[in-house]
């Protein structure tokens, strides 16, 4: 499986982000452990939502829409 997920920002209020990965427990390992250049000065990260697809093609797409603006404000109503 491949998932899309959405993490935020324990310690910074309002800071989220939006991945995908095929491991979801050592994505959010890695995020905590500052292994990520974006995520690294927002830790600890929680895990808010994810979304599993069977396909590495189809998580990726689902990504790129969360990521533009009709992605945003769906997530915004719906997943946030």
């Amino acid at each position: 499986m491949h998932y899309v997920y959405q993490i935020e920002s324990i310690s910074h209020a309002g800071e989220r982000y939006i991945g995908s990965t095929a491991d979801l427990k050592a994505r959010l390992i890695k995020h905590n452990e500052g292994g990520s250049p974006h995520t690294a000065k927002y830790r600890p990260w929680k895990l808010v939502s994810y979304q599993a697809f069977e396909s590495p093609e189809k998580a990726r797409a689902f990504e790129a829409y969360l990521k533009s603006g009709s992605g945003r404000a769906f997530a915004q109503r719906h997943i946030w």
